[in-house]
């Protein structure tokens, strides 16, 4: 299955080195891009894509605005690409609220380009893109900004199981479902259905803003190691 990106950002050198890099991959197609937020939701609405990559700071709309729109469409509009957020070292609220809007991840603009081109399948897959120790430091740096735990999230986990609890507390930590999998001796299988179960509980999207999830209702903290 040939996967279908959207790229936007307001570099025109960015645009066509990340186009350039994904479109000579045989299972993904660049099939638009766009200077500004604005334009990036009209794009993504009129090509249907399966990833959008997002800059966080762009002119006209910003790229936490658009993820919204795209992740959060009006009435009539069903398709809803992922999201993959693009940013730099200086990084700000606009990462961590774009998390909690339903973006699946984010991707340093210089990282290696094997890891751009892998985020892009991760993404596509249904994942989400946590995995780098430099993202989970992150989250828990926009988390220790708020060191009290929201009620809601809190009160929220009292409708999981114990297992379902240990699942959630492991992807906050970084955990792929192999690595969880090992530590609970379970089932990969038994893995998903648990991360399926639990999602649905929570009502999150994904990985992505299971972690915040969990940092906010306090489940793990800020340092915390797996």
């Amino acid at each position: 299955m040939t996967i279908r990106v959207v790229i936007v950002d307001d570099q025109a050198m960015v645009r066509a080195g990340f186009a350039a890099l994904l479109s000579a991959q045989a299972d993904i197609d660049v099939v638009g891009e766009a200077p500004d937020g604005r334009q990036g939701v009209q794009v993504s609405r009129s090509t249907h894509p399966d990833v959008v990559l997002m800059d966080v700071r762009m002119p006209e709309m910003d790229g936490l605005t658009a993820a919204r729109e795209i992740l959060a469409p009006p009435p009539g509009v069903v398709h809803r690409p992922k999201v993959l957020m693009l940013t730099t070292f200086d990084i700000d609220d606009y990462v961590y609220e774009a998390l909690r809007a339903g973006a699946s991840g984010f991707l340093l603009k210089d990282a290696p380009p094997a890891d751009l081109i892998a985020a892009v399948r991760v993404v596509a897959s249904g994942e989400a893109l946590l995995a780098p120790s430099v993202t989970r430091r992150l989250i828990a740096d926009f988390v220790q900004q708020r060191p009290a735990p929201r009620k809601d999230p809190a009160l929220r986990l009292n409708g999981l199981t114990p297992r379902e609890t240990e699942v959630l507390e492991l992807i906050a930590r970084g955990l792929s479902n192999q690595e969880i999998a090992g530590h609970l001796v379970l089932a990969e299988q038994t893995v998903k259905t648990h991360i399926g179960r639990v999602l649905a509980k929570l009502d999150l999207r994904d990985r992505a803003q299971a972690v915040v999830f969990a940092y906010e209702a306090g489940l793990v903290r800020p340092g915390d190691s797996a």
